[in-house]
């Protein structure tokens, strides 16, 4: 089990992932998104299959595949929305709706019995959630100034509610017994039934034909997001569930829109202002209450 300094350092790796995540779903062809999930989710299990043949438990057995149908079926709806709507909202805009998912895990966990109701930590979310809507003001102040609600930013919404739901899933099954210990096991499999299922769909509802018009470009940014965008980054996130709760781990998504905003300055630079700062003080003071609200207390020593 890895301690609560290693978790917290392990999801600010996850929110970088993440925000890289976003523009480069965005380079790629237009591919159905069912099948196209379902091949990143392939990637990924590939990837992890060297970590956990050798681990003892490999098999969950059958009281834990309802929990890994439900959590892949999480991941599937996330992935799935977000494949369709980069071709139909921005980058940004859509890394600031995945801010809404810390509060909704937040509340979903209370309603599962794996959060605590205090005021601290839900202050600390809405003191992020604002400094992600200040970003978002950014954008429109500095880029085209149009707000609207469109169905990409609809479908992605839809997508951050399964996002959600998967760590309180996690937490919810650890604390059961129903899910193994090892992080990479839990990875693998809520990966592995989430791609078949959402497989079964694309072969059902999608021309899958379209996938033979991938280029060797797109071929190489699925192998990046499968390997470092799906594997890595819900490793991380299912190693910190052991020791964080779900509104803790999720709330490193706040630093989600950040990276988007680097990113938006190295192909931008002249929309830097200062129009970014204070959502961006928010954002960073939030990530700097949460590692202090979740340090473990010192030692008495009388």
């Amino acid at each position: 089990m890895p301690s609560a300094r290693a978790a917290h350092l392990g999801m600010l790796v996850w929110a970088a992932l993440v925000g890289l995540s976003f523009p480069v779903v965005g380079w790629l062809g237009e591919l159905p998104p069912l099948s196209l999930t379902a091949l990143r989710f392939a990637i990924a299990c590939l990837g992890l299959a060297p970590l956990i043949r050798r681990v003892p438990g490999f098999w969950p057995g059958w009281r834990a595949l309802p929990w890994f149908a439900a959590m892949g079926l999480c991941l599937a709806g996330f992935f799935g929305a977000m494949f369709w709507a980069a071709h139909h909202a921005t980058a940004l805009s859509m890394a600031t709706l995945y801010v809404t998912v810390p509060l909704l895990a937040y509340a979903m966990g209370l309603g599962l019995g794996v959060e605590r109701r205090s005021w601290r930590l839900p202050g600390i979310l809405a003191l992020g959630a604002l400094g992600a809507l200040g970003l978002a003001l950014a954008e429109a102040v500095t880029g085209d100034g149009a707000w609207r609600l469109g169905r990409g930013e609809a479908v992605f919404f839809l997508g951050c509610l399964c996002s959600a739901l998967y760590p309180v899933l996690s937490k919810r099954g650890l604390g059961a017994g129903r899910l193994p210990a090892s992080a990479a096991v839990r990875t693998f499999w809520s990966l592995a039934l989430g791609g078949a299922l959402i497989g079964l769909a694309g072969l059902a509802l999608e021309p899958v034909t379209r996938l033979t018009t991938m280029t060797w470009r797109d071929g190489l940014l699925i192998v990046y997001l499968g390997l470092c965008s799906s594997a890595l980054t819900f490793w991380l996130m299912q190693r910190a569930t052991a020791v964080l709760t779900p509104g803790a781990i999720t709330a490193y998504g706040y630093l989600v829109p950040f990276v988007s905003m680097l990113l938006l300055f190295v192909e931008a630079p002249s929309r830097l202002g200062w129009a970014w700062l204070p959502g961006s003080a928010l954002v960073l003071l939030a990530i700097a209450l949460l590692r202090r609200h979740d340090a473990p207390a010192p030692r008495r020593t009388d």
